[in-house]
């Protein structure tokens, strides 16, 4: 497997990388069939693992920690926070006091003694940015961190958060995690260009589109029974065939199909060998729930597509688009809520 320099680290990571965001409650609680995806990806050359506290209510860091006790210094562990860790108010969000917290426990999930890369899940409207970078600069002191990432950041966000960096003296951002897929593109109108000029890696998840490019749908057919349309994965509306969105993806799979047996390549491998060439791009997450969806991805190697196939792709969904914006599972908190916006002028 090819390896890419993450940001300007200086550190090396495979051009996939395994996320686990299945392994435990909610996706696959066998954790034997779990560690052998964690071991056949060593194997494979991948050497990133991607987690969140929250996966599993805590057992994809559980899972993964176990399986790579004895492989720690061949993996790169990359873990997040952000999102609401019970009912305490205070265990969410980007405050110093969660931040820790949340790295604290997530240390003894994983039984070890560092993360490689600690990634604000997203960035907290109500915190001040400079005490979340302060709090994550505490932890890299202390050899609890080695790389600091954001995940879902705004391109505007990330400037923001340079000119902190600079201005309070404080670490910068190493890495960025997105989503892009070809059914999602709006990330190439700023957020992929501003990460390369400000030397920010980016981990891309969903180049399968939440399991839209998997091969395993076709227009005329209902979801096969177990599949994430089935069962709703995530938003029930993702899958609904009333909507426009839905159909029009639904129209484009059997086109994409042509041209990945044009180029040689499944629908899933011209999935994820369409974000790879991107130049921005360093690393595609694969988050397969069981064994035999991780396989595939593990025969030959990945590369960019050549210009007449991307040029393909450009005329069935144009650069800069996405189909379906509710795919998008970030957030932008001047849209969120209307009393935000309408707020009286004090």
């Amino acid at each position: 497997m090819y390896h890419r320099t993450l940001g300007r680290s200086g550190v090396q990571v495979g051009q996939l990388s395994l996320g686990t965001m299945m392994f435990g409650r909610g996706g696959n609680t066998d954790v034997a069939e779990c560690t052998a995806m964690v071991h056949r990806a060593l194997d494979a050359g991948m050497n990133l693992f991607d987690t969140a506290d929250g996966y599993g209510l805590g057992d994809s860091e559980e899972i993964l920690g176990r399986a790579l006790k004895r492989h720690r210094n061949e993996a790169l562990i990359a873990t997040k926070c952000f999102f609401p860790r019970g009912r305490d108010v205070n265990r969410r969000g980007g405050s110093r006091r969660w931040i820790r917290q949340a790295c604290e426990e997530s240390l003894r999930r994983l039984e070890t003694d560092y993360v490689d890369l600690y990634q604000l899940h997203r960035l907290d409207p109500q915190t001040d940015w400079s005490e979340s970078l302060a709090a994550l600069e505490e932890l890299v002191a202390e050899g609890k961190v080695r790389m600091l990432g954001t995940s879902g950041a705004a391109a505007h966000e990330h400037v923001e958060l340079a000119w902190l960096a600079q201005r309070c003296r404080l670490a910068r951002m190493t890495s960025e995690q997105l989503p892009y897929s070809i059914f999602t593109r709006r990330v190439e109108r700023a957020e992929l260009e501003v990460c390369r000029r400000y030397g920010i890696g980016v981990i891309v998840y969903g180049p399968l589109n939440g399991g839209w490019l998997s091969g395993n749908y076709r227009a005329g057919d209902p979801p096969a029974e177990g599949s994430r349309a089935a069962r709703g994965f995530y938003n029930r509306g993702w899958w609904d065939r009333e909507r426009h969105e839905v159909r029009r993806k639904l129209a484009s799979l059997e086109p994409l199909a042509r041209t990945a047996a044009d180029a040689g390549r499944s629908l899933p491998a011209l999935a994820v060998d369409f974000v790879l060439s991107h130049p921005s791009v360093t690393s595609a997450i694969i988050g397969p729930r069981t064994l035999e969806q991780l396989t595939p991805f593990l025969a030959g190697e990945r590369g960019p597509l050549p210009g007449d196939v991307l040029d393909a792709i450009d005329r069935l969904v144009p650069p800069g688009v996405d189909i379906d914006p509710t795919d998008m599972v970030t957030f932008d908190p001047a849209l969120e809520s209307n009393s935000r916006r309408r707020a009286p002028q004090r």
